[in-house]
């Protein structure tokens, strides 16, 4: 196509796909790209005993301050680009998160698609974005984590990696009762009262897993 294409790292559920370049190389490379999920969604039918084919979806990435002149005023300009290309586009309510980006969904035949892009570059080229934009960049997925045998463990590809610093956590809560009653200032551990000095644990936790300890 000409254009420069980066797409970002490959550790998170979703990843981002930079296309840079004049306007010509970077619709043929959006033609390009449809055309691909376009084919990978007839190999996908093949062995399917889905009738219906669904459309190519792209989700775009677009500056929050520029999707206004996108939907135009009451909803003008999305609905003439809709009618104009054939393509369906929703933009979102809400922006993406730790950004100030929102996310325009795309879907349609490949030629629909490509239409509809050089419609939305027309009108973000006329309205160019206002003050800074903080781009969305996906976070990476947390491995998810198991209990098994007093230990806990994460779970990478097909194998399971010993975590000590969340078994030390695991079994500090399953030595410890539920927490105290309200009403209740004391805590109910066995064999302490209020004047018995308590002792304290620290561990270290991976960022990615303290919110759902919290």
């Amino acid at each position: 196509s000409g254009a420069r294409i980066n797409i970002s790292e490959g550790s998170c559920p979703e990843r981002i796909v930079t296309i840079t370049g004049p306007t010509d190389a970077i619709f043929k490379a959006f033609s390009m790209i449809a055309l691909k999920f376009e084919e990978d969604i007839n190999a996908s039918m093949t062995n399917s005993t889905v009738t219906s084919k669904p459309p190519v979806t792209l989700r775009l990435v677009v500056p929050a301050s520029q999707c206004g002149s996108l939907i135009g005023k009451g909803g003008s300009k999305i609905k003439e680009i809709r009618e104009s290309t054939g393509a369906q586009v929703q933009v979102a309510g809400d922006m993406l998160p730790n950004s100030t980006e929102r996310a325009v969904t795309i879907s349609g035949t490949p030629d629909a698609i490509i239409q509809c892009v050089k419609q939305i570059c027309v009108v973000m080229l006329e309205s160019p974005p206002k003050g800074a934009t903080i781009p969305y960049r996906p976070k990476p997925a947390s491995a998810p984590i198991i209990f098994a045998g007093g230990q806990a463990f994460t779970i990478q590809g097909q194998y399971a990696i010993p975590h000590p610093d969340l078994t030390k956590l695991h079994q500090l809560a399953m030595q410890h009762p539920p927490f105290t009653p309200l009403g209740q200032t004391t805590p109910g551990f066995p064999g302490l009262d209020a004047t018995t000095p308590t002792s304290s644990h620290e561990l270290t936790i991976p960022n990615d897993v303290s919110g759902p300890i919290v």
